[in-house]
């Protein structure tokens, strides 16, 4: 099949979605499929304000179709709601071709905590958006729930995987200038990640962040004794996660936090809040602990042993995840199912 992705969010960009897409891209070109990513490294940008590693594309519309008619594509999947992703979405509407789409992040709920816009407002447009499509692929039930709830229609699963050969058990000894018990967290460092709630904490040991973003500057100089290693990747990562003893996941806004498989996969307890994405990932599985007491959470999760943790990890599969994103996928001209009322 010839697959056209299109996504705004791309490298710099480092997070769950590129890692997401980079990976099923690699594995259905290995299986025969030809995949095409129409992604903002095509075009002209600026950068986001605030966010200056997302790059906004100007004026896609023309080369988005261009693209669209080079590749000759049998099946688009739109992955992000921003210019590239509203480009495609228009041109697969004005042309009768079916398209799916997928929800990555709680996008309203990042932009009501960055700039007070209401949640209800977004969601409509999102609605919109998404409804358009021949169906949107979603990672957890919690999520599923609360956007059918919302009025979005043909929602898909779609889970996620994890690279067991990279993030495994190592030695410790990476961290050992560090006290222990080091409690890690791992992310963009911005509001949406709630990473104050986890360095407010009063736990012995050391608390480390690995992540690079906005609230940097101002969480270095508000908690001093905190350890701020910066963005990290690959084997690096890998070694952090593996020389920790203690996951912190403080999002509650993440729909997946694909975080959480990578720290279990190396051996790491999670302690999180009990909301959409812990819940669904960790939930009862005995890698981690859950508790509106982040606190309490850590503690029980510093008692889990890391062989329930790298268990569960290997449950999850990236070859299971390329799979389902295939069967999920919908032919380019289905006419019955594009819902032109959408557009």
């Amino acid at each position: 099949m010839r697959i056209l992705v299109v996504s705004d969010a791309w490298y710099p960009q480092v997070n769950g979605v590129v890692r997401t897409l980079e990976v099923i891209a690699r594995l259905l070109r290995r299986e025969g499929h030809a995949v095409e990513l129409l992604t903002p490294e095509r075009f002209l940008t600026l950068p986001c304000p605030s966010y200056p590693e997302i790059r906004l594309s100007m004026f896609p519309r023309r080369r988005v179709a261009a693209a669209f008619a080079a590749f000759d594509a049998e099946a688009v999947h739109i992955a992000t709601e921003g210019p590239l992703g509203i480009a495609a979405r228009r041109h697969c509407l004005a042309r009768g071709h079916g398209f799916t789409t997928s929800f990555h992040t709680r996008f309203p709920e990042y932009v009501n905590a960055r700039f007070r816009v209401p949640s209800d407002w977004l969601y409509a447009w999102l609605r919109r958006f998404h409804n358009a499509g021949t169906g949107i692929m979603v990672a957890t039930a919690s999520v599923r729930r609360d956007l059918a709830a919302r009025g979005f229609r043909n929602i898909l699963p779609w889970t996620r995987g994890v690279d067991t050969a990279l993030f495994r058990p190592r030695e410790k000894s990476f961290l050992a200038h560090l006290g222990r018990p080091i409690w890690l967290t791992v992310g963009r460092v911005a509001i949406e990640k709630n990473i104050p709630a986890f360095l407010e904490l009063p736990l012995k040991g050391t608390k480390l962040v690995v992540g690079d973003g906005p609230l940097l500057p101002e969480l270095k100089r508000k908690y001093p004794a905190a350890v701020f290693a910066g963005a990290k990747c690959g084997e690096e990562l890998a070694r952090h996660y593996a020389a920790s003893d203690v996951f912190v996941f403080p999002s509650r806004t993440d729909t997946f936090g694909l975080v959480l498989l990578e720290a279990a996969a190396c051996g790491l307890p999670v302690a999180a809040f009990p909301v959409a994405g812990p819940l669904d990932v960790i939930g009862g599985s005995g890698a981690g602990a859950l508790d509106a007491d982040l606190e309490a959470a850590c503690r029980r999760a510093l008692a889990i042993p890391a062989e329930s943790c790298t268990a569960f990890a290997r449950r999850f599969s990236w070859d299971a995840c390329a799979e389902q994103f295939l069967d999920n996928l919908r032919p380019l001209s289905p006419p019955s199912l594009v819902n032109a009322a959408g557009a």
